[in-house]
């Protein structure tokens, strides 16, 4: 990866221009988060749209000066949402933030036929960006905020969406685990199941630019030790890793949110794969550091082709 770390990544995208949108700025932490990101030289312009007195009420709060940022009056979340994917097409922002609006309208607006977000035949899918001092890279878990129920087909979508964010952001041959319960495929459980079906795709050609491997548990994808203990080895993924793929939407938020918050030094950036513009998607309860490097992966991703 071209990044060790977050701070890495801001370095890197520091004075560029990034316009952002906001639906929902009424929200202490993601105004908080834009005022990290002000300070770091990350935002040129942004457009702020909710109850527009209490968005500048809770600026005044943060620090954080209005003299960059255009505001849309709303009170509707559902038309909050539509009015920030408006502005981006019409070219007034590079990438979405999520405020205060729930999931479920945020996700529709983007994924509106007409606004023309998504390329056909895409799928999205929730990206997770982790750094933490217990391992020795920046990986990735997925999908724990869009898919509840993924099937393998969906699972092979989650796993290209993945790779090809990590392509862009330096890593050529992106290390896959399908992480399970156990590390044997029982036909008791389904995800060990969908692993193996998924190595095999991978082994044939049919998930390309990158190499699969499971089922393993957490221990065994994070650790080439503990791999060994259970009498694996001669494979690539034990403790290199670069993507974990979750098994469904309990177990991937589960994990997500559990890092964040007991993992302690834990950094994270959460975004959408899958749109044709870079789009924040963190979960409104996260620091105000997640969304911030959220902004800096964003900046980064949309010059990237």
């Amino acid at each position: 990866m071209k990044f060790k770390s977050f701070a890495d990544l801001v370095n890197k995208v520091k004075g560029k221009s990034n316009r952002v949108v906001v639906p929902g700025a009424n929200n202490k932490e993601v105004l908080e988060a834009i005022k990290m990101a002000d300070d770091d030289g990350l935002i040129s312009e942004g457009i702020l749209i909710g109850p527009t007195a209490r968005v500048k009420e809770m600026m005044k709060h943060a620090g954080l000066k209005e003299t960059k940022f255009t505001f849309i009056e709303c009170t509707d979340v559902p038309t909050m949402c539509n009015l920030a994917v408006e502005q981006i097409v019409k070219g007034n922002g590079d990438f979405l933030v999520k405020g205060l609006v729930d999931t479920k309208y945020y996700m529709k607006a983007i994924l509106n036929k007409e606004a023309g977000l998504v390329p056909e035949g895409a799928l999205l899918t929730h990206f997770v960006l982790f750094e933490t001092a217990r391992y020795k890279k920046m990986f990735v878990v997925s999908d724990s905020a869009v898919l509840i129920a993924p099937t393998l087909e969906q699972k092979v979508k989650i796993i290209e969406n993945a790779v090809g964010i990590m392509k862009k952001l330096g890593v050529e041959n992106p290390k896959v685990s399908i992480v399970c319960p156990v590390e044997k495929v029982n036909e008791k459980i389904p995800s060990t199941v969908d692993a193996q079906a998924l190595v095999n795709m991978n082994r044939e050609g049919k998930i390309k630019n990158c190499v699969v491997e499971g089922p393993y548990d957490i221990y065994m994808t994070f650790s080439k030790e503990l791999a060994a203990e259970k009498g694996v080895s001669n494979v690539q993924i034990p403790g290199d890793v670069d993507i974990a793929i979750l098994p469904d939407l309990d177990a991937a938020n589960t994990v997500y949110k559990t890092l964040a918050f007991f993992g302690e030094g834990v950094k994270a950036a959460t975004i959408v794969a899958g749109p044709k513009i870079p789009v924040i998607l963190p979960s409104r309860a996260d620091a105000p550091a997640v969304k911030l490097n959220s902004i800096a992966l964003c900046s980064y991703l949309k010059d990237q082709k």
